[in-house]
């Protein structure tokens, strides 16, 4: 407590070898580390050794007994906080381990065939679309292949492609037209197997067939749940 007069040089001494036995822990790390107890240490040496003429001032007590209850209120809080943040890592990564053998798309056009050459793609189409096709391209940049998907509607949609060989990049091109002939605007997708889930700290990834690095569960645009056509 601040302001207090020590009535003789004996009494000061004392408190001040009082005071700094009560911090010598707290200063030995960071005041952040300090607890209820080390303030009620403190509390205690200032008020064993206060003048008699000139006693503590009850408002400024009540105010240092308040910053105590502040920080123990806000040490719990922490402690709360960090327990919510670990149940949820925890819940997020048994949530993730549900994707282990799914297909789920990724913002991109590739397409990765595996050891049958067979191929998934997905794509989303802005509006309804009279007549869809999908165009492959192979790594050299020629036309692997072609698919004609008909007409579809507004939304995400998925095609399988059956021509491709494993290990071989292709990417693909979709073309889609209104019934008035106006071109509809489409957002592609890359396909890919979930292998295995990880975590690093409050980051979980997936780990997926074809790709050696794992992929962010953020990045993940939807879970195919049918069969591609």
């Amino acid at each position: 407590m601040t302001n207090l007069a020590i009535s003789n040089a004996t009494a000061a001494t004392a408190a001040a070898a009082s005071t700094t036995a009560a911090t010598g822990a707290a200063s030995s790390g960071s005041a952040a580390t300090m607890n209820q107890a080390d303030f009620l240490q403190l509390l205690m040496a200032q008020l064993k050794y206060q003048s008699p003429t000139s006693p503590a001032d009850p408002t400024q007590l009540a105010s240092e007994f308040a910053q105590i209850s502040t920080v123990t209120g806000i040490n719990q809080l922490n402690s709360t906080v960090s327990a919510i943040q670990s149940g949820q890592a925890a819940s997020q990564l048994a949530v993730a381990s549900t994707l282990v053998g799914k297909q789920v798309t990724v913002a991109g056009d590739a397409l990765l065939p595996d050891a049958s050459g067979n191929a998934t793609g997905a794509f989303s189409l802005a509006d309804a679309a009279q007549n869809v096709t999908v165009t492959i391209i192979g790594a050299n940049g020629t036309v692997a292949g072609t698919k004609s998907l008909g007409a579809l509607p507004a939304g995400q949609q998925s095609f399988a492609w059956g021509g491709g060989s494993a290990g071989q990049s292709y990417t693909y091109q979709v073309s889609a037209a209104g019934a008035d002939g106006t071109a509809v605007s489409v957002t592609p997708y890359t396909v890919y197997t979930v292998n295995g889930v990880s975590a690093s700290g409050s980051t979980q990834s997936v780990d997926v067939q074809g790709q050696s690095a794992p992929i962010p569960i953020s990045s993940i645009q939807s879970v195919l749940g049918g069969n591609a056509s």
